[in-house]
């Protein structure tokens, strides 16, 4: 057995398959590998040597062979310091992990070669999605890139750019009426009609392990030494699960202490289903915020998310539309392009230090998932428009 999959509720092993990854239970079956096989293959040693992308973990991703990878050179995006922001804020360590740097220009990047790696490992040749838009861009990108029919599926509000960008890399691109999970039920009822594999948030094994690779790099990239708190925008919750999973994988080949990060999820409010678990509140799916990553009234698997958070010692947080425009102009002062979600994370953090849920000293890692350009499209002007340098000085801007 090089790896199977088991339930993540129950326990239940159960050989590997790419479809139909819920439990009898209603559990989400996740990857499990042969860990004595990993340790005699993956050795930090042997790390350094290897290319700096996400597939220098591929021992512990679920493609046996090698030339069924699709990759685009993803992974091993920069782990920024950020040292006056983390002096002001009294913390130990403030660092920005900038997978805004993928190819698609998010981390949806990550998710999508190793599903449709898997995808072509097991034959499939027609892929759909349902989207609030970076993950129907990625897939859009990695199916172009293995050769294989992608139709995507988003929100009439997607941000155009992205939308655009699904149409360069030729998917069948269609607006839904509707949120997310409506248009993840189109794409589940056209499964047996139109046979596309379904790549949906947790509806295969694949996307949770790319996402995986977040934690491995980011135990890599600070020498094995994890961080007090994770502060992560959360929609689906496969970011989540996977760092977790890949927390708890480095614990097993002894590359990690036993004390692993509080995790931070972080939505908008207005669409705060993870939020609204964690604190008890019923749960309605609505969906009254910005058309952003975060934006998932329905998380596929909503009861993992939160054992996750509740393990890790961590919490839930919405920000408002208003502390998330603030985090961006605050990130862009700082030379970071952020997307929405990734600024949220960035209200989230100033929100926690100040009640003293982060505390001092503390060592604090943010995740930036996607780069500004997809959501700035007709949002700013020049601040005027000049023929010369007399005319720009005489604007008074100096």
């Amino acid at each position: 057995m090089i790896f199977q999959l088991t339930c993540t509720r129950c326990g239940t092993s159960l050989p590997f398959r790419i479809r139909d990854i819920r439990c009898v239970c209603g559990g989400t079956l996740a990857v499990e590998y042969d860990m004595e096989r990993v340790r005699r293959r993956l050795t930090q040693d042997r790390l350094r040597g290897r290319a700096a992308s996400m597939w220098r973990y591929r021992e512990l991703l679920p493609v046996r062979h090698d030339k069924h990878i699709v990759s685009l050179g993803e992974g091993w995006t920069p782990l920024v310091r950020l040292e006056a922001a983390a002096k002001s804020l009294s913390l130990g360590g403030l660092w920005i992990k900038r997978d805004e740097q993928n190819p698609t220009g998010s981390f949806k990047a990550r998710g999508f070669s190793a599903a449709v790696s898997v995808a072509q490992e097991h034959g499939i040749r027609r892929v759909a999605v349902n989207s609030n838009g970076n993950a129907a861009s990625a897939l859009a990108a990695y199916a172009a890139r293995a050769g294989m029919e992608a139709f995507v599926f988003v929100p009439r509000d997607c941000p155009r750019p992205i939308v655009e960008e699904c149409l360069l890399y030729g998917a069948r691109t269609v607006y839904v009426d509707g949120l997310i999970h409506d248009a993840g039920r189109i794409v589940g009822e056209g499964e047996a009609e139109q046979l596309w594999h379904h790549v949906g948030t947790l509806q295969e094994p694949g996307r949770a392990e790319g996402k995986k690779t977040m934690g491995l790099e980011l135990a890599e990239q600070l020498s094995w030494q994890l961080p007090d708190v994770i502060v992560y925008p959360t929609g689906g919750g496969s970011g989540v699960i996977g760092m977790w999973r890949a927390f708890a994988q480095l614990r097993e080949l002894g590359w990690v202490g036993e004390r692993l990060p509080r995790f931070v999820s972080v939505q908008e409010a207005g669409c705060q289903p993870i939020v609204d678990a964690m604190s008890g509140r019923p749960h309605t799916a609505k969906g009254d915020s910005a058309p952003t990553g975060m934006r998932v009234p329905n998380p596929p698997d909503l009861e993992l998310v939160v054992s996750v958070l509740r393990a890790s010692g961590g919490t839930a947080i919405a920000v408002t539309g208003d502390e998330i425009g603030q985090a961006r102009k605050a990130m862009g002062a700082q030379g970071i392009s952020s997307s929405p979600e990734g600024a949220a994370t960035w209200a989230a953090m100033i929100r926690l230090t100040a009640d003293g849920w982060i505390r001092k000293r503390e060592k604090v890692v943010l995740f930036n998932t996607c780069h500004a350009m997809k959501y700035t499209a007709g949002e700013t002007e020049p601040v005027a428009v000049v023929r010369n340098y007399a005319e720009w000085a005489g604007l008074g801007l100096d």
